[in-house]
């Protein structure tokens, strides 16, 4: 993957990123947006020092840590990617409320016409706003779309200091077991 140039970054500002979907997947990962990064380079969670990836590994979903270009192999795993809003940004907060309530309503047309085992929204902040569920917390929600299940996960991103790597991957990995209750965790 190609680190992007200043004006491939600025040229991404506000393009969209194409929604990684297939019908049945066993779990359908939802970022808040795409960054200027992801954008640029067509691949999901791809900037450097997002935690997506190694989250994935970590927690049992891929076999290895892929890299952001080998996104399609999630795929074969049952694993897809979307985002609450398809709008690429530089950061999250240059989004409006109205934006994430229109995404909501368009990730609920996804998730209806691919049903997936899991919709999993990484950002809980994201979440809130885009559901009307403010006091939403990291985990499995209560609230179903269709037959989906939909859980809560923290934002992978590296400007959340909040929760580390191994943290991450300790939440990933109860989707993960949820997800899939018949395979043993993966350990690294």
């Amino acid at each position: 993957m190609h680190k992007p140039s200043k004006a491939e970054l600025a040229a991404a500002h506000g393009t969209v990123l194409d929604d990684l979907v297939a019908p049945e997947l066993n779990v359908l990962f939802c970022g808040i947006n795409p960054g200027l990064w992801s954008a640029a380079t067509g691949f999901h969670f791809a900037r450097p020092g997002n935690r997506f990836w190694p989250a994935l590994h970590l927690s049992g979903f891929t076999p290895r840590l892929f890299d952001p270009s080998e996104q399609k192999l999630l795929l074969g795993l049952g694993l897809g990617i979307t985002n609450v809003v398809a709008r690429a940004t530089a950061r999250a907060d240059e989004l409006t409320p109205s934006e994430f309530v229109e995404g909501g309503k368009r990730l609920v047309s996804v998730v209806l016409e691919h049903r997936p085992k899991f919709l999993a929204v990484v950002g809980v902040g994201a979440y809130r706003t885009a559901f009307a569920a403010p006091k939403a917390v990291v985990g499995p929600q209560e609230a179903t779309i269709g037959e989906t299940r939909v859980w809560v996960l923290p934002n992978p991103s590296g400007l959340n200091a909040h929760w580390q790597l191994p943290a991450l991957a300790e939440e990933f990995g109860r989707l993960r077991a949820a997800a899939s209750p018949s395979r043993p965790p993966r350990r690294s």
